[in-house]
């Protein structure tokens, strides 16, 4: 698949996503690339253009099979996002006739594989836990907010909270509020868990940049490390998000996060779009 920008014929890409969480892929590893502040937020329009959780441009890697770049769907850039890492290692694994594939991203360099199931596992790295790293204006485990949510990093940050019921929680209200509180210099993903059983998870998310999702698959990372480091799980959970469920295991190499990717259609943003843009 080339994505060169060329004006006569558009530029190609593809509509992913992994329990619901949506994401636009561009091919970029033939041509420069091509996006722009300005194009990320026009194609993640829902109404005027494509519409994505986040947007995922495939690049060439040297030491890796290729470079991932991500951005939020107000235009903003990403540093992690583990369901589109898992759709578009899925799909680089059929182009490449692999079952694992490495990967760089801003995070560092990744992995993934295709379980004998067919779900696809990537590892997430090491979690960030130090203040100044995730980065946070307080100490994280015990951040001073209502409702004494954790602070983690998972290549972006995340604030969790532990509820009795994540169903009744109002994520808009509340996601909006803490993403822009100052505590979060880079603004924050927001999480709100709840215990169902010792390896068992409910999770709602807000992700910054992007509003409510299906799922997060850092989001998903960085709850399940929190819930272990808070002494509610151990290091290898199931965690039911609003669009299905991931399986999260924390060893001493990473964060493994394993589930379905779908590749859901290919197109052609319009020269006249894309001159829009």
């Amino acid at each position: 698949m080339n994505s060169t920008l060329t004006p006569p014929t558009g530029l190609r890409f593809m509509k992913m996503h992994g329990l619901g969480n949506d994401f636009v892929v561009i091919d970029a590893r033939d041509g420069v690339d091509p996006v722009t502040p300005a194009l990320a937020r026009a194609v993640g329009d829902r109404n005027r253009g494509v519409g994505f959780d986040q947007l995922a441009v495939i690049l060439p890697a040297q030491g890796t099979d290729f470079t991932l770049e991500f951005w939020n769907s107000d235009g903003s850039k990403a540093g992690a996002c583990g369901n589109a890492t898992r759709c578009v290692s899925d799909w680089m694994m059929r182009q490449l006739g692999k079952d694992a594939v490495t990967l760089t991203t801003a995070r560092g360099t990744l992995s993934a594989r295709r379980r004998e199931d067919g779900l696809v596992s990537v590892n997430m790295g090491a979690p960030i836990l130090d203040a100044a790293s995730i980065p946070v204006a307080a100490e994280p485990m015990h951040l001073p907010l209502a409702g004494d949510p954790v602070a983690v990093g998972m290549g972006n940050p995340h604030c969790i909270y532990f509820v009795e019921d994540a169903e009744a929680v109002d994520v808009a209200g509340l996601g909006t509020k803490i993403e822009h509180d100052p505590l979060f210099p880079e603004r924050t993903n927001v999480e709100f868990a709840s215990l169902i059983a010792p390896d068992h998870l409910r999770m709602r998310v807000w992700e910054r940049g992007a509003g409510i999702t299906l799922a997060c698959g850092s989001g998903t990372c960085a709850t399940a490390v929190a819930a272990h480091l808070r002494g509610l799980t151990g290091r290898h959970v199931i965690v039911d998000v609003d669009g299905g469920r991931l399986e999260i295991d924390w060893r001493e190499d990473g964060v493994w996060m394993t589930g379905p990717t779908a590749l859901v259609f290919d197109g052609v943003l319009s020269p006249a779009f894309l001159a829009s843009a």
